[in-house]
């Protein structure tokens, strides 16, 4: 029994201490480390933060570090350090030629040391950058120097700086920089459809190398080349791309290069180091002092320009402003409805007439004529409009249209008095009066509700339409009644904005 638990404990421990091993890092990307295209390149023909050597050419969508002619040697290289214990720098490259097998190769780099420009082709003699270098080297090696026929060969090779690459040794068995290879994969890198990336990881000492083959566009598609442990590389290099071609010639190409920075996802690293800060501020200053030193160069050689001094109140607006700004946009939007709503009013207007005139000019009786329908058995229409209840008709809509203009008139007051807040505010005045005159519109928009609840009180005559001939009835009070019953709809709507707005300034 004891013996059971103990194997269950130690199998717990394992698995937490397993579950901890596999905590993945956290991944901070390095910009000044990392370049991708579009727009790579600038006016001077130079890349941020990189500097590149020898025949290579930049362009807007990558760099080609070697054009496909015999004997080119090229490379480009950071600016700045990789200044960290663990990182990932993830490649996308191009290798296209016209024959079968091509030459030289190229290298992925992670070295104390500096490429640089170099006249002597014996200085750039591993894949077009310096021997015996200090850090790691990723080879993706094209051409069979040993003729074991294991190429294209991609493989990783660290040294110290003491050690020579024996990519010349004549001896077969030893060429081709087999005795240093610390691991790699056969894999054929040239003339794909699609960029080969090449993804390398150094974590706790950990080297791993993953390569997309190129034959699809899934970016997530890398397969393990090699991996390998207790792997001690410096805390500190350059990253660099380099390339080289032989008596037979490719087109080495680099779309980009991104770059990150791995750290224990135990510790916090969202604080900066006083370090850090230091230089980002010595940065910052240096940056400041090149514009400043521009704005000047610029102003002497344009005397005749006018230059104003740049401050915050030009770039923000004040509290004064926008608050005025609100009022002119309100204002115009309630002139905008008032306009709409005494158009209105006179077209309801001469329609009214219109319908009275015809009611006047129609024949007392003329409403019994035509009543029966053609077809004997199908009932009559009987019955017509008087005279008297013709006189109640008029006088109800004579009555009708002294309130509607009496409305009116409140409608054009309304509108005064919004034209004398909207040229308030866009001189610049307002405040206590304008407050008192938005007041005195609600009061006038409430009577105006009073008033035509008043009409829709008012009980009308139970009065019948004239039955035309071709075409249904329509009872003017139910005309008239629509009419206003929209008319209340938009003075609504006017108060209920007013409001709203007047809520939202309490805000500001």
């Amino acid at each position: 029994m004891s013996s059971a638990m103990f194997s269950f404990h130690f199998v717990v421990l394992l698995i937490v201490f397993l579950c901890v091993l596999a905590q993945a890092p956290k991944r901070r990307f390095e910009y000044k480390l990392s370049f991708k295209g579009p727009h790579l390149v600038q006016r001077d023909n130079s890349v941020p933060f990189w500097e590149y050597f020898g025949d290579a050419l930049a362009g807007d969508e990558g760099i080609r570090i070697t054009p496909s002619l015999r004997s080119k040697k090229g490379s480009v290289w950071s600016k700045n350090r990789l200044e960290s214990k663990g990182w990932e720098i993830e490649a996308g490259v191009r290798v296209t030629g016209r024959g079968r097998i091509g030459a030289d190769g190229m290298a992925i780099w992670f070295t104390e040391g500096r490429g640089a420009a170099s006249d002597n082709q014996l200085d750039n003699a591993v894949f077009g950058a310096a021997d015996k270098w200090k850090g790691l080297g990723v080879f993706l090696d094209s051409f069979d120097n040993d003729g074991q026929h294991n190429n294209p060969y991609i493989m990783t090779v660290v040294n110290d700086g003491t050690i020579a690459y024996d990519h010349q040794n004549l001896e077969r068995t030893m060429g081709d920089g087999s005795q240093q290879n610390l691991g790699g994969c056969l894999r054929d890198f040239r003339n794909k459809p699609f960029p080969v990336r090449v993804k390398i990881e150094y974590y706790n000492q950990i080297l791993t190398v993953r390569v997309h083959n190129g034959l699809t566009n899934n970016q997530n598609d890398f397969e393990i080349c090699m991996s390998a442990s207790n792997v001690v590389l410096p805390t500190s290099g350059y990253i660099g791309i380099s390339a080289a071609t032989g008596g037979l010639a490719d087109d080495h190409d680099v779309l980009y290069l991104l770059t990150h920075s791995l750290h224990d996802p135990t510790v916090d690293t969202s604080q900066v180091s006083e370090e850090e800060r230091l230089k980002f501020e010595k940065e910052f200053q240096q940056y400041q002092d090149e514009l400043d030193k521009a704005k000047q160069d610029y102003q002497k050689e344009h005397p005749d320009q006018k230059y104003e001094e740049e401050g915050e109140d030009q770039w923000f607006q004040s509290q004064n402003e926008k608050e005025m700004k609100q009022i002119f946009d309100g204002q115009n939007m309630i002139n905008n409805v008032l306009r709409e709503v005494n158009r209105k009013l006179d077209e309801l207007m001469g329609r009214q007439e219109m319908v009275i005139s015809r009611i006047n000019s129609m024949p007392v009786g003329q409403g019994q004529q035509g009543g029966q329908v053609q077809g004997g058995g199908q009932q009559q229409i009987s019955g017509g409009i008087q005279r008297h209840e013709i006189d109640r008709l008029l006088n109800n809509q004579n009555s009708l249209l002294q309130q509607l203009g009496d409305l009116k008139y409140t409608v054009n007051d309304i509108q005064q008095k919004a034209s004398s807040i909207q040229n308030q505010a866009g001189s610049g005045g307002g405040g206590v009066q304008e407050k008192m005159a938005l007041h005195e519109m609600k009061d006038k928009i409430s009577n105006i509700g009073n008033d035509v609840r008043e009409i829709l009180n008012k009980p009308q005559a139970n009065l019948q339409c004239p039955p035309p001939s071709s075409q249904g009835c329509l009872s003017s009070t139910v005309f008239f009644l629509a009419l206003i019953v929209q008319f209340i709809l938009t003075i609504g709507y006017m108060v209920y904005r007013s409001n709203k707005e007047a809520q939202a300034k309490k805000f500001y």
